[in-house]
């Protein structure tokens, strides 16, 4: 397995576009057609690919808000493996990777993402990754989750 992301662009908008979750997953995160949307509309958020090699294998789309917090916060706003995909360790391999990317980019350690608690499969894998709760419910419900690691995730 051979992970990176490439930026959602021209060439790999509409592949990236096509990729979905399981049904029973569709509630927990927005369409990847959502995801480009808000986007298009908020220049903070960087979209991204995540590849094995030259196979699109999944979504992600983090960015920092810096009207949160003291100094903002960075967010891992979607993260997402294609049905396809999913069962094969892609999650686990593509989030540290991606938590990794994110920490490079920004020089921050604490990392926040939302989730809706009954996603269960993510919650898990989050933990796994050094996140936990924060206590915090964002406006749509979702639960706020937070890790602050120096070194490398748990994954």
């Amino acid at each position: 397995m051979k992970i990176r992301f490439i930026p959602v662009n021209s060439q790999n908008r509409q592949q990236v576009q096509a990729l979905t979750v399981a049904p029973s997953q569709a509630g927990f995160i927005e369409t990847t057609v959502q995801c480009m949307e808000e986007a298009d509309q908020c220049p903070q958020w960087r979209p991204v690919g995540i590849y094995d090699g030259e196979q699109l294998v999944g979504f992600a789309m983090y960015g920092l808000w810096k009207q949160e917090g003291e100094g903002g916060r960075v967010w891992l706003d979607r993260f997402m493996i294609d049905e396809r995909y999913q069962g094969m360790g892609y999650g686990r391999t593509a989030l540290s990777a991606i938590l990794e990317r994110i920490r490079q980019e920004y020089g921050r350690n604490e990392i926040f993402l939302s989730l809706y608690e009954e996603n269960k499969r993510a919650m898990h894998l989050y933990e796994q990754a050094g996140f936990h709760l924060t206590g915090e419910t964002d406006p749509h419900g979702e639960k706020l989750m937070v890790t602050e690691m120096d070194g490398p995730c748990g994954l």
